[in-house]
């Protein structure tokens, strides 16, 4: 599988690069580097039908020019796919999208599905429904909890804490994730009928968001894998929800070290937090 394109010539996934393979001295971090291939979670799975339906290419705004990995949505020479890590909490994750979410290099919904092996995700539309979300939620083996600020639901809705499960339990939470900007996100909290006889999840995190790759206007939003990190704490997933933030912070390093065209610091503080979980480079 091709995974890019450098100097004229294409790029492997899985391959291993060296300026000796192109003749010349690379672009800065490149000097060597691996790509591994992609496996196509459900986010990535959603990407691709979207850009099938596309009648032009998306062009993303203020983003990294240029081919990217297929695997990961950066640049190749800023490639993270050896670093993905992949968990199997018990709890699960549902994320609804706004129409060209699943298309933006700063969607952080893929790296929840990088991560969390029960993450499912499907297009939100106000006029139709997917059969196989309908199905999901109708799932037993699932708890839904609609993660959405308890101000904006009725109050017998709104609970602050979930069902920690094991291995013996009948139900697993399944936190359902609006994954858009804010007003993209209220509207499909008033406009999904479907999701009204489900709990709302109302979270309260005690710091900031850490979320640099888009302007907020408010401070106390979060991106779509800050909540999921919190949702998976508060389901008793420690370990799975610190890997999940220290993700953010090592793919938001990538895509910033990118942009301004400078190499991946391997020993800068994103590396050294995700080497004090114990995970590998």
């Amino acid at each position: 599988m091709v995974c890019g394109h450098l100097l004229g010539q294409p790029i492997r996934c899985g391959s291993t690069l060296s300026s000796a393979d192109f003749g010349v001295r690379l672009p800065v971090g490149l000097a060597v580097m691996h790509l591994a291939p992609p496996s196509p979670h459900a986010v990535a799975r959603l990407r691709a039908e979207r850009l099938a339906r596309a009648s032009k290419p998306f062009l993303a705004r203020g983003g990294i020019k240029g081919l990217r990995c297929t695997g990961c949505r950066l640049v190749p020479s800023h490639c993270m796919c050896d670093v993905r890590p992949r968990l199997s909490p018990r709890a699960g994750m549902c994320l609804l999208m706004a129409d060209i979410e699943s298309l933006k290099p700063s969607n952080t919904g893929w790296l929840v599905a990088d991560v969390v092996a029960a993450t499912f995700a499907f297009g939100w539309a106000r006029t139709q429904t997917d059969p196989a979300l309908l199905a999901l939620l109708a799932d037993p083996q699932w708890q839904p909890y609609v993660v959405f600020p308890g101000e904006y639901a009725a109050p017998a809705r709104v609970v602050h804490a979930v069902q920690v499960a094991s291995a013996a339990s009948a139900q697993h939470p399944l936190f359902i994730l609006l994954d858009g900007t804010w007003d993209e996100a209220r509207k499909m909290f008033r406009k999904s009928p479907y999701l009204d006889r489900f709990p709302v999840l109302s979270l309260s995190p005690s710091q900031h968001s850490r979320y640099r790759l888009r302007r907020s206007r408010r401070d106390d939003h979060f991106c779509t894998s800050e909540v999921a990190a919190l949702c998976l704490d508060l389901a008793g997933e420690a370990r799975a929800a610190q890997t999940l933030d220290a993700y953010l912070d090592i793919y938001t390093h990538h895509y910033l070290q990118a942009k301004q065209q400078l190499p991946v610091e391997i020993e800068g503080s994103a590396y050294l937090r995700w080497r004090s979980l114990g995970l590998t480079v």
